[in-house]
């Protein structure tokens, strides 16, 4: 019934205490923040004003005296017009969130649970004081004062809860500094605010201080703390060239950076926003929940009056009748079924935010449940986009850990890509290499140098064709037919072994396709790369289906062919030639941060080039499900169970419920679901704490 990203107590007093009209994201997540601050305290003042106030009205209450004993000690002329001021301010001081709420909901023809409790205090209210007055009956005024205490306290209890599931946003606001040593021209820095900074100026990052905007280190290294923006625990080593993000920490040593981003274009600020609209966003469950809040009203307020009439006609007394119907009116209050999506969309979005999920479209998260198949694009996202030693093989006398160390101990004078592979293959495996000398380059065919006093030559397979130089080994066959790289190392004019290089699978794809699997996805995998090569791949990884050499153009086509089969398709990719597949999707998901058109052309970003993440996020849709299921299933079998109750069907085994009682038990409704929400961070199977993660400035933002 109303924007599921407030609560009904909020919706009631937004205009009075709320301006979101802040021009920028921090001010927004600001005066967000401090209107559920003033929220809170508003309902604690209330609660604790309207308690003390409540003591008089019970204290003078005819019925609480007739259970003590106490109506000649504490009866006197003139109590109930006492007990009449005293219930008044009650009814219209601690009422008032529930009477402007009702207002608001007869203005927008939206009955909901503000109207329920609105009319139930206010039917007690002028029905007691007309007794006052002269009417015969009984006075509810300590029913009243007492509801409305409960009420207050539900509410209370509520706020905290709903600030607590989005504090998130709040702490990713609070990450950015508000001041920067800016570089001048002669080398001295001058501290400014962070809103003063332009692209291109450098600015001074001390030890153990916060990053204060996106740029490029330049000068120095350090170890940087991501935690907070990217869920990765470890500090994350910094030098010149590597990327930072605002808000992040730095470690133990200063460095300078040139500002890239400033203001909306930071990382941070367009995780802030991204949040924000997530939580925003409309949610097909919450369509759901709104629809069944709307009839539980109607209901309520007909069964309220139906009990009303009931009884009267049995023949029970009016006030007797009255306090049946007033219990059905609160205790049938939509409170739980209102917070039942809310609480769990809060909880969710700020669980994939401090874990670099980043949801954009809260329906296409949804959709993520019912996911059959998920295609991956291959470099960049199964691969690190890079190539790396997949097999050395020797053909002489040397073991293979020594033709390596050779082939590596030449490629350091190299910037070629096979070069630099080679070495990075060495070092990754500890390998300890030699300074070369007489290093020659041979223009499209390799290189060549002395290492230890040995000649070497690290050649392509042309090389080995134009100097008639033959290699017949199985192995060697093998590798050439996975589509990988292979260059020869040759020693004094003879091949001694041979080096195979690929695109590297990251160490995390393996176990993220298997866990996909073992929840019954199916697992594919898109690319450009040539037949052999993407056959390698799978049979690594287990695909249970791949397509190469796909076109850029082609791969919506591709898309859509998995979707004609039946299945709920997810793609993931980080590249621009990635958009339109992402957008064909049922649910789009852009990896590694990847390019700005894939980040706007996907449903779910992922700060971090790991596949595992992808996983993650079917787990956190499935689990967040689960949550809204339970909490919608608690909230209608709770009322289901409280209606009849509330309007005295146990009336004949001597149960009766009082207004009272009916709040407590609706309030207590209303904390089972915020509880059962909260309770979605420690059931959460994300699998952070059973493996590490990649750094942001590790990613490799290349394109298949």
């Amino acid at each position: 019934m109303q924007n599921h990203t407030k609560t009904h107590a909020e919706a009631s007093q937004h205009d009075a205490h709320a301006n979101h009209s802040a021009p920028n994201h921090e001010g927004v997540a600001h005066g967000h923040h401090d209107h559920h601050a003033h929220m809170v305290a508003d309902f604690r003042r209330r609660f604790w004003v309207s308690l003390i106030l409540t003591v008089p009205v019970v204290t003078l209450a005819p019925m609480i005296q007739s259970l003590l004993g106490l109506e000649e000690a504490m009866s006197f002329p003139g109590d109930a017009i006492i007990q009449f001021v005293f219930a008044t301010v009650v009814y219209f001081y601690g009422g008032w969130p529930f009477l402007s709420g009702l207002q608001r909901e007869i203005h927008k023809k939206m009955p909901g649970m503000m109207t329920l409790i609105a009319l139930a205090i206010s039917v007690a209210y002028f029905y007691s004081a007309a007794v006052v007055f002269g009417l015969e009956g009984e006075v509810f005024f300590w029913e009243l004062a007492t509801l409305i205490d409960i009420m207050l306290l539900g509410h209370w209890i509520e706020m905290k809860s709903v600030m607590g599931a989005s504090a998130a946003l709040e702490k990713l606001v609070k990450l950015m500094p508000s001041d920067a040593h800016l570089v001048q021209s002669d080398g001295t820095t001058r501290d400014v605010p962070v809103t003063e900074l332009t692209h291109g100026v450098r600015v001074l990052v001390k030890p153990g201080e916060k990053i204060p905007t996106d740029g490029i280190i330049v000068e120095g290294r350090s170890t940087i703390n991501e935690a907070m923006l990217t869920g990765e625990s470890k500090p994350v080593e910094k030098s010149e060239g590597d990327q930072v993000i605002g808000g992040s920490i730095n470690g133990e040593s200063a460095f300078t950076i040139e500002v890239e981003r400033t203001g909306d274009e930071t990382y941070l600020a367009r995780v802030i926003e991204m949040v924000r609209e997530a939580q925003q966003s409309k949610s097909r469950t919450q369509d759901l929940a709104n629809r069944a809040a709307l009839w539980l009203t109607i209901i309520a307020i007909s069964v309220g009056s139906l009990t009303l009439i009931t009884w009267i006609l049995i023949g029970k007394p009016f006030d007797f009748s009255l306090e049946r119907a007033v219990t059905v009116m609160i205790i049938a209050c939509p409170h739980a079924l209102g917070l039942a999506v809310p609480l769990v969309v809060a909880v969710s979005t700020a669980i994939s935010a401090s874990n670099g999920l980043l949801i954009r479209d809260r329906t296409a998260f949804e959709r993520g449940r019912d996911i059959d198949a998920i295609v991956f694009d291959k470099t960049g996202t199964l691969t690190e986009g890079r190539f790396g030693v997949t097999d050395v093989v020797s053909l002489g006398d040397h073991s293979e850990e020594e033709l390596l160390r050779l082939a590596a101990s030449l490629e350091t004078q190299s910037e070629h890509p096979i070069a630099e592979g080679v070495v990075r293959g060495a070092e990754e495996r500890g390998i300890q290499v030699s300074p070369p000398k007489e290093f020659r380059a041979i223009p499209g065919r390799g290189a060549e140098a002395v290492v230890d006093g040995v000649r070497l030559r690290i050649v392509s397979p042309g090389f080995l064709r134009e100097n008639a130089l033959t290699v017949n080994d199985a192995r060697v066959d093998q590798i050439t037919k996975q589509g990988k790289t292979v260059v020869y190392v040759v020693i004094d004019d003879k091949v001694e072994g041979a080096i195979a290089l690929a695109d590297i699978i990251r160490p995390e794809s393996s176990e993220a396709l298997q866990r996909l699997k073992a929840m019954g996805i199916q697992v594919m995998m898109l690319t450009g790369d040539a037949q052999a090569v993407a056959q390698w791949v799978s049979e690594e990884l287990g695909l249970d289906d791949y397509f190469a050499e796909v076109l850029p153009d082609q791969k919506a086509s591709k898309i859509k062919e998995v979707q004609s089969r039946g299945l709920v398709v997810a793609m993931t990719g980080d590249g621009v030639n990635d958009a339109p597949a992402l957008t064909q999707a049922d649910v789009g998901i852009a990896v590694g941060a990847g390019t700005d058109v894939a980040i706007e052309s996907a449903d779910i970003i992922l700060v971090r080039s790991d596949p595992r993440d992808v996983t993650a996020i079917v787990e956190l849709s499935r689990a967040t499900y689960r949550k809204m299921v339970q909490n919608l299933w608690w909230a209608t079998g709770y009322n289901a169970f409280a209606i009849p109750a509330a309007a005295g069907v146990l009336y004949p085994m001597g149960i009766v419920l009082s207004p009272a009682v009916g709040a407590v038990f609706m309030s207590l409704s209303t904390v089972i679901v915020a509880i059962n929400a909260r309770f979605l961070r420690v059931e959460r199977t994300d699998g952070r704490s059973r493996h590490g993660r990649a750094s942001i400035s590790d990613e490799r933002r290349t394109t298949s």
